[in-house]
């Protein structure tokens, strides 16, 4: 089992909704969805969002790790639970569609300082969960692609793209072709345009599981910053 801390709005927000539905799953409890047909077949949707759907919407705060030998899953929800306390919601005024290493995402129109923060507070305080990395697992990384930075990010944190190197985004699909990107992008901006525009809370953390090796990920629990609270979901 993994286990990852990542962002997604609450379960019945209008863009969880939305991406549930673009992505065929919904990550709060696992129901499938129907695909749409919208500017493409649902075979189309399919394949371009077969790796998103399995990871569930989210954007990316602590990569996906195995339990360090010594801590549970309850250890990690209680301290998220704590962690949210000492934490105050983060507004990304207007999102943008964009295309990122050769996939679609959900990204904020203007960098946040205050978001890099709090994605760098995240990486730091669930690092004692994190059991380190294997040789195997580094080398599916492809280190000889990465930068120095992400090299040692890697090696040190587990995940390449923390701190200097991080980036909020939210995906939608998996790598697209430049042929096929332009009609790519123009299908999901006419899926996602209504909700673009309006701002976004950063206003909860979740714990998402993988109960095994390549089963889709799914909200274990969500805990709402400044409350408090923890939600079971799962």
């Amino acid at each position: 089992m993994r286990a990852a801390i990542y962002f997604t709005p609450h379960r019945d927000d209008p863009l969880t909704r939305r991406a549930a539905d673009w992505l065929g799953r919904d990550a709060f409890g696992g129901a499938v969805h129907p695909l749409p047909s919208i500017g493409l077949s649902p075979a189309e949707l399919s394949f371009h969002t077969a790796a998103a759907r399995r990871y569930g919407f989210h954007a990316t705060l602590k990569a996906p790790f195995l339990l360090i030998e010594g801590q549970t899953l309850d250890a990690l929800e209680r301290a998220a639970a704590a962690f949210v306390r000492t934490m105050q919601p983060v507004i990304v005024p207007r999102l943008a569609v964009e295309r990122i290493d050769g996939f679609f995402a959900l990204v904020p129109e203007r960098p946040l300082a205050e978001l890099e923060r709090f994605a760098d507070d995240v990486v730091i305080a669930f690092e004692r969960f994190r059991a380190p990395l294997s040789e195997a697992e580094i080398g599916r990384r492809g280190p000889e692609n990465l930068t120095p930075v992400e090299v040692r990010n890697l090696l040190q944190w587990g995940y390449p793209y923390v701190f200097e190197s991080f980036r909020f985004h939210m995906t939608l699909s998996g790598r697209v072709g430049h042929a096929e990107a332009p009609r790519l992008r123009q299908v999901i901006e006419a899926a996602f345009s209504p909700l673009l525009a309006r701002p976004v809370p950063v206003d909860g953390i979740a714990v998402f599981v993988e109960p095994e090796p390549g089963a889709p990920f799914h909200v274990h629990s969500y805990h709402r910053l400044g409350e408090g609270r923890q939600r079971r979901t799962a």
